[in-house]
């Protein structure tokens, strides 16, 4: 048996609620307050847990004056449990919904401090939020009395249907996880694929990876064909690279003022021409005796894979003219054809100083 409502008890009921909002006031001033000096400090997970704080703690007082509301009025046992349940049940969905968004900065912030890339977190993000979403879900059902056994059955049973009729989206998603947490490629590397593709990666989520090629078109690439495929990333482990252009000369050619001169042409380039290395150790390196020259490597340094055709273009302009004005030959291989009485006489391709080879065919 109840007792009767008085004007004491909604006098102590209103108490009660206004304390609840003015701690709320009060608590919320009060991390305001710290929030803008966690912005001051370098690490940046202050800033998140003190944003999440924000939103649990004046709730909390805004439940707790509730429930000291509640439990001074004369309620019977069956509404005060209601009561209290509610009041449980908003709170849980309260610190649910904030923890999510803390866990997911917290993510969020740490993979951001290993790869620098935000595109990467996207998909630790995501799970993050969703686990923790399920969990507070779980959690609400257990406070209203509902078992979550079965629904923990049922889910099973449930999830493994899904995960039979969506395998392929899942590898992709568990190779897109892979791919990130491997670090083995991140968006703004350059990648080329032994499939041919290759390109700027510009995102990898949790499906597919975007590689824009030089030709300004995208190519999509699911993560389970990109995980599964030989791979050379130009970026890793770092991003300048070497690059060689082949050349030639004469056999007459003096190879000591050949080297001296291209070595002059290549310093300029390097110092010149925007994305050349001028501080990498140029090489000259002849190799080969060819039917018409004397072949040889010229070893340049580049900042990234797309200046290499920058570099290239302006160091055989300028080596060109170069060995124009020194004199230098650059022979292209010559065939001569000879015609005699009763035979067409057909001398091989040869170089300076080789002996001629004749092939010769009568003539009708």
């Amino acid at each position: 048996m109840t007792r009767t409502l008085t004007l004491d008890d909604l006098m102590l009921a209103g108490i009660a609620l206004v304390a609840g909002l003015l701690a709320a006031f009060l608590l919320r001033m009060l991390l305001r307050w710290l929030g803008k000096h966690a912005l001051r400090t370098r690490w940046s997970g202050d800033d998140v847990i003190v944003d999440a704080l924000r939103t649990v703690v004046p709730w909390g007082a805004v439940v707790g004056g509730a429930a000291a509301a509640a439990a001074v009025l004369p309620l019977t046992r069956t509404v005060q449990h209601h009561v209290n349940q509610s009041l449980t049940v908003l709170f849980i969905l309260v610190v649910s919904v904030s923890a999510a968004r803390a866990v997911a900065a917290l993510v969020r912030t740490v993979a951001q401090s290993r790869s620098g890339v935000a595109a990467s977190a996207s998909i630790f993000v995501n799970i993050t939020r969703v686990v923790v979403l399920a969990i507070g879900f779980l959690v609400m059902l257990q406070t209203l009395g509902i078992s979550i056994a079965p629904l923990l059955t049922a889910l099973g049973v449930g999830g493994l249907a899904v995960a039979l009729a969506l395998q392929d989206t899942l590898a992709n998603l568990f190779a897109g996880i892979h791919i990130l947490a491997s670090r083995t490629v991140q968006p703004g590397d350059y990648i080329r694929l032994s499939s041919g593709e290759e390109g700027y990666v510009t995102d990898i989520n949790w499906r597919q990876t975007t590689i824009r090629n030089l030709s300004n078109n995208l190519v999509i690439i699911p993560n389970g064909q990109l995980a599964g495929t030989n791979m050379t990333n130009y970026n890793r482990p770092e991003e300048q690279l070497t690059i060689l252009v082949q050349a030639g000369v004469a056999y007459d050619s003096d190879l000591e003022h050949v080297e001296r001169v291209t070595m002059e042409v290549v310093a300029e380039v390097m110092n010149e021409i925007d994305g050349a290395v001028p501080e990498h150790e140029p090489a000259v390196r002849f190799h080969t005796f060819g039917d018409s020259r004397i072949g040889f490597t010229v070893i340049l340094g580049v900042g990234e894979f797309s200046d290499q055709y920058r570099i290239k273009h302006e160091f055989i302009k300028r080596l060109h003219r170069r060995y124009r004005d020194e004199g230098i030959r650059v022979p292209a291989p010559t065939r001569s054809v000879s015609l005699q009485q009763g035979a067409v006489v057909i001398p091989q391709q040869r170089g300076a100083g080789e002996p001629e080879d004749v092939a010769s065919a009568q003539l009708d």
